[in-house]
C-alpha cells in the first residue's frame, strides 16, 4: 500500500470501538458475508442499532467506512462523481461510491430506498461478480478493491408502491433483518450508553414499548431506541423523567393530540 492511498483510507477509518450490544449471529453472518465480499442489505425499524452495526463491524474488520444518507434529490452524480469547473478548466471529482470503490472501503447506503431509483442502479455492476463501477462521463470503468464492500440499509415499515427497492436491486444482497432488541437487554444497552441506572433505563424502555404498541393505531413508526437513548441522556444532564420522556419519546413521534395524552398518561404511570 502506497503512502498516499495509506493517508486516503485512514480519514475513514473508525479509531474507537462502537459501543454494539451482539443479540445474535449477526457478527459472525456479517464476518462471512464480508469475506465473500457479499454486498449485505440491513433492514429494520428506524433507530434500532443498523449504522451503529455496519460502523462496530468496520472497526471489528479494521476497514475505511464511507457512509452515505441517502435523499431523494440524491442524483447517480452525488454517488459517482462529476466534473468541476474551476478557473483553470474541469478537474474530476470522485463520488463517495467510486472513492469507496478505489480504496477498498466499506460503502454504507443508509437508507438507501429513499434514493430514486434510476440513482440506485448505479450500484449493480459493483453487486455480482463484474464488481465494476463504469464511470460514464469520464469514459473510465473502476474494478473495485479486493476489500470493496457494498452495504444498504432501509426501514421495510416505509414501504410503498413509489418508495420500494426493485427486485433487481434486492436479489443482489444477502440481507439481515434488525429490530428494537427485548426489554431487558435494550435497558442495558441504554444504561451502556448513558451512564443511567439500569432500573430508571428499563422504566424508559417500558415507554418505549407502549408508544410501539400504538405502530398501526395512530402512529406512523414507534419510539426507536435511539430516542430512548436521548431521553436517558436528558435525565443524566438532570431533566426530570417525566418531562424528559415527553421531550425526546412523546413529541418528536406525533402531534396527534389523543395520542399525546395517551404516552404522557404512560409516562406519568411509568414515573408514578
Amino acid at each position: 500500500m502506497s503512502a498516499s492511498h495509506a493517508i486516503s483510507t485512514n480519514q475513514y477509518r473508525i479509531n474507537k470501538e462502537p459501543f454494539y450490544q451482539v443479540q445474535g449471529k449477526e457478527v459472525a453472518l456479517y464476518e462471512a458475508a464480508y469475506r465473500a465480499r457479499l454486498p449485505v442489505m440491513l433492514k429494520g425499524p428506524t433507530g434500532c442499532g443498523k449504522s451503529r452495526f455496519v460502523e462496530y463491524m468496520a472497526w471489528k474488520l479494521d476497514k475505511p467506512l464511507i457512509t452515505v444518507a441517502c435523499n431523494e434529490d440524491m442524483t447517480a452524480s452525488d454517488l459517482v462523481g462529476r466534473y468541476l469547473l474551476e478557473a483553470n478548466g474541469t478537474r474530476w471529482l470522485d463520488g463517495p461510491l467510486t472513492t469507496a470503490a478505489r480504496i477498498g472501503a466499506i460503502c454504507y447506503l443508509d437508507e438507501i430506498v429513499e434514493a430514486r431509483q434510476d440513482t440506485t442502479v448505479v450500484i449493480h455492476p459493483l453487486t455480482d461478480h463484474r464488481r465494476v463501477l463504469p464511470l460514464d462521463k469520464k469514459g473510465e470503468l473502476i474494478a473495485a478493491h479486493p476489500d470493496f464492500q457494498l452495504v444498504i440499509s432501509y426501514n421495510p415499515g416505509y414501504q410503498s408502491l413509489m418508495k420500494d427497492l426493485k427486485q433487481s436491486t434486492k436479489q443482489r444482497f444477502t440481507a439481515f433483518d434488525f429490530d428494537y432488541p427485548e426489554a431487558a437487554l435494550e435497558a442495558r444497552i441504554v444504561a451502556r450508553e448513558t451512564g443511567l441506572a439500569e432500573p430508571v433505563a428499563a422504566k424508559l424502555v417500558k415507554v418505549a414499548q407502549i408508544a410501539r404498541n400504538l405502530k398501526g393505531h395512530g402512529l406512523d413508526e414507534g419510539v426507536s431506541t435511539r430516542l430512548v437513548v436521548y431521553a436517558a441522556t436528558l435525565i443524566q444532564g438532570g431533566v426530570q423523567p417525566t418531562d424528559a420522556c415527553r421531550m425526546a419519546m412523546a413529541r418528536p413521534i406525533t402531534d396527534d393530540a389523543d395520542i399525546r395524552a395517551t404516552l404522557d398518561h404512560a409516562i406519568d404511570a411509568t414515573f408514578a
